[in-house]
C-alpha cells in the first residue's frame, strides 16, 4: 500500500470540509427521491449541480442487445478502454463526464466506450451488470474490426468500479473468457454490499457518501436482499474467487467510507495471483477526482499513465 499525495493534505481536507459544511442543503443520494427529483438530479453530472457538456468528439451507439454505449476515438488507437461509470447504481451516465473520457482517449491513445447501463430503481440487479457484461462481450468479438486492436482494459468508479469486477468475473464464469482485458482500473468502488467495517463506522459525514447513504443505495439496487444474501460473490465480488482475472490499480481516498473495500479487495486480488498496485491517497473522500483538486489532477495522470502501459 502506497499512501500519496501527503504535501496536499491541508488543501484536500479544507475542500472536503468546505463539501461537508455545503452538503446539508441538497438532497441525500440513495434516499426515497420521487420522480421529478430523481430526473432532476439525472440530468446532472452524477447528481451534482451542473449539466453534463456533450462533445462532439463522442459517438452514441446501440449495440446488440439494444445496450448504448458513448464512443471517443482518438486519431491513434493503442487499446480500448471499457470504462463503467459511478453513481451508485442510481445515477450518472455515459456522457457524464466527455471531457474528461476524451482527454484520456487523446493522451493515452486509447478509444474509450463508456456503458449506458440501466439503472436502480427502475431497474434494480442484475440489468446493470447484465448490460456491462454485454458491453464487454462485444469489444471481446468486435474490438479487432472496430478499433484496429484487441488490446481491452476496462474500469470505472465507485458503482463503476464494482461493475468493473462483476463484468471480470462473468467473463470467466459465465463465458471461459480470462486473458482478454489486460488491466483493471478500479476508483474508489465498493466490494462487499453486506458493508465493510469502514462503511458501517463512517456515520453521517456528508462527503458525497456516508453510511446511511451507502445502504439506501443498496436497497434501491438490491431490493429485498437482506445482508446475507448482499454477500452473494455475485453481488459482492470481494467474496468471489479472484483466480484468473488481470494486473489491477485500485485506489482509494482515507477519508472514504469505501476505504476497507479497496484494501480488502487489493489483498484478495494479489493473493489469487495478479499483479496490484494500491494506492491510498491522503484525506481524499468519496468521488474526490470528480471536484478541482491538485489531487485529482495527480491522479488523472497516474490513471493515465497505468492505462497507457497496462
Amino acid at each position: 500500500m502506497t499512501i500519496t499525495d501527503e504535501d496536499c493534505l491541508p488543501e484536500t481536507l479544507a475542500f472536503n470540509e468546505q463539501f461537508e459544511a455545503a452538503a446539508a442543503t441538497r438532497p441525500a443520494r440513495g434516499q426515497a427521491l420521487d420522480a421529478g427529483a430523481l430526473a432532476r438530479l439525472r440530468r446532472n453530472r452524477l447528481g451534482g449541480d451542473t449539466p453534463p457538456t456533450r462533445l462532439p468528439h463522442g459517438t452514441d451507439l446501440v449495440l446488440e442487445g439494444g445496450v448504448k454505449v458513448r464512443v471517443f476515438v482518438p486519431d491513434h488507437v493503442d487499446g480500448v478502454y471499457l470504462h463503467i461509470h459511478g453513481g451508485g447504481w442510481v445515477f450518472g451516465s455515459a456522457d457524464g463526464q466527455d471531457e474528461r473520457l476524451w482527454r484520456l482517449a487523446a493522451q493515452a491513445r486509447l478509444a474509450v466506450v463508456s456503458v449506458e447501463y440501466r439503472l436502480a430503481p427502475e431497474h434494480p440487479f442484475p440489468a446493470g451488470p447484465d448490460d456491462c457484461e454485454t458491453a464487454a462481450r462485444w469489444l471481446v468479438d468486435h474490438a479487432a474490426a472496430e478499433f484496429g486492436t484487441q488490446r481491452l482494459l476496462i474500469g470505472g468508479e465507485s458503482a463503476g468500479a464494482h461493475l468493473s469486477v462483476i463484468t471480470l468475473l462473468r467473463l470467466r464464469d459465465r463465458h471461459g473468457i480470462t486473458g482478454a482485458f489486460r488491466a483493471a482500473h478500479l476508483l474508489f468502488g465498493v466490494y462487499d454490499l453486506s458493508m465493510t467495517p469502514s462503511q458501517r463506522s463512517f456515520g453521517s459525514r456528508q462527503l458525497l457518501s456516508d453510511t446511511d447513504t451507502l445502504r439506501g443505495g443498496y436497497e434501491l439496487f438490491t431490493p429485498g436482499m437482506g445482508p446475507e444474501r448482499r454477500r452473494d460473490p455475485a453481488v459482492s465480488p470481494l467474496f468471489a474467487d479472484l483466480a484468473g482475472l488481470p494486473p489491477a490499480r485500485i485506489v482509494v481516498g482515507t477519508e472514504d467510507p469505501l476505504l476497507d473495500d479497496s484494501l480488502f479487495l487489493a489483498q484478495r486480488w494479489q493473493a489469487a495471483g495478479a499483479p496490484v498496485e494500491l494506492g491510498v491517497v491522503a484525506g481524499a473522500m468519496h468521488g474526490f477526482t470528480l471536484f478541482p483538486l491538485t489531487v485529482t489532477e495527480r491522479e488523472l495522470r497516474r490513471q493515465q499513465d497505468f492505462l497507457a502501459g497496462a
